[in-house]
């Protein structure tokens, strides 16, 4: 009996075609094909037969009609014209302890940032209550505040913070404390202010805290933008202390504030 190598040598070439059987629940495939040496090879595959539940879109995707050169095929791949491999299943498993631990994270760096007027957990510059009815309050409040700071220092106990001329003055007995020429200790000192500072942003800056005599704003002579600094001399001391408590740190034009009072200047 020859073999059925010897038997496909004698066709016109072609191989046969691949045959297909059912047998006690298996399905064996049979094809001839050309193997990495050039030789005609015989490969029999066996597929166990089982059924599966499987989603309406998959059993819906597997009943639609074929086309081009699958389009006379049986149901199911044909080894010819479809590659068929394992099927892979991915189970996406979430570590709590992780997602916990982020959490926490966010919630001590939205800690970091807080708001000098309405002490919200933001900056200052974005404060929506800038420039709004709520600021003026609070610039009426540090008002008040700092009319009440020598009443809750006067014991002797740690209080607020007490500017150099209140205590001159309680000494003294007096506001003036006593000085003769002219009173320089209404004068504060505002630094950190963007090169495209003018006077009028100045005095609009500084216009809800008190009436103010003269204001400097320092200008380069060859540019004339502003240095970054400027000078404000209020009419009263009381007015002078509030606005370095308000606007000491607050925000402007992107840039924190720096206020303090003025120095004196050596006469000498």
């Amino acid at each position: 009996k020859s073999s059925w190598a010897d038997e496909v040598e004698l066709d016109s070439g072609s191989f046969p075609a691949p045959t297909e059987k059912i047998v006690n629940g298996q399905k064996i495939v049979t094809e001839y094909k050309y193997n990495k040496d050039d030789k005609k090879v015989k490969v029999i595959r066996t597929y166990k037969i089982t059924k599966q539940i499987v989603p309406k879109s998959i059993a819906r995707r597997k009943t639609l009609a074929k086309f081009g050169e699958s389009v006379n095929d049986k149901p199911g791949p044909n080894a010819q014209t479809t590659m068929v491999s394992e099927d892979v299943y991915m189970q996406f498993i979430s570590n709590k302890e992780e997602e916990k631990s982020a959490e926490n994270a966010l919630d001590s760096l939205k800690n970091i940032a807080k708001c000098r007027i309405c002490n919200g957990e933001h900056w200052s510059v974005h404060c929506p209550f800038k420039g709004t009815a709520y600021y003026n309050e609070k610039v009426d409040a540090a008002k008040v505040d700092a009319a009440k700071t020598p009443e809750a220092t006067t014991s002797g106990k740690p209080g607020k913070y007490v500017p150099p001329f209140m205590k001159e003055s309680q000494k003294s007995g007096g506001v003036s404390g006593g000085m003769r020429g002219r009173d320089d200790t209404t004068a504060i000192r505002i630094s950190n202010l963007s090169e495209s500072m003018v006077e009028s942003d100045l005095e609009e800056l500084v216009k809800k805290i008190g009436p103010h005599s003269k204001m400097y704003l320092a200008r380069d002579k060859n540019t004339g933008l502003c240095k970054g600094f400027a000078y404000v001399h209020f009419k009263s001391r009381r007015d002078a202390a509030t606005a370095i408590e308000v606007l000491n740190g607050h925000g402007y034009d992107h840039l924190i504030l720096n206020v303090e009072w003025s120095k004196p200047q050596n006469t000498n």
